[in-house]
């Protein structure tokens, strides 16, 4: 049993969610600093997926800092960050804009959007 929910969705290529569903579970708890995080051979078999996706997605949180490898002991769940960097924040604003463009563009109002917003991260951090 994997430690992060995830049911893979059509249209999306796996490696992108299996990345997405670590971060959310780090982010909301559910995956602690220092717990083990499971082989790439478990993760593939697991989701059904190609080893190479799994590794692939391993890959990019080890890039992130949200996996560690430890030799000896294996792949953890390493610490957040504690600041974004410049680099980071520049990337954020963008999905940000992206964010605002799509609501506008459906008629959301800023207070729905914010109300939106506040629920999920409400939702993310109350573990």
């Amino acid at each position: 049993m994997l430690p992060f929910p995830l049911q893979i969705q059509p249209g999306l290529p796996i490696s992108e969610q299996v990345v997405y569903a670590v971060k959310k579970a780090v982010i909301s708890g559910l995956l602690k600093p220092g717990s083990r995080f499971p082989s790439v051979r478990a993760v593939s078999q697991e989701l059904r997926i190609h080893p190479n996706t799994a590794h692939k997605a391993i890959g990019v949180l080890i890039d992130e800092g949200l996996l560690e490898v430890h030799p000896g002991i294996g792949t953890v769940v390493g610490q957040l960050p504690s600041a974004p960097s410049a680099k980071e924040l520049k990337l954020f604003a963008g999905q940000v804009e992206r964010l605002v463009v799509e609501a506008k563009n459906r008629r959301l109002r800023l207070d729905e959007l914010q109300a939106m917003i506040e629920r999920q991260w409400n939702r993310l951090t109350t573990r």
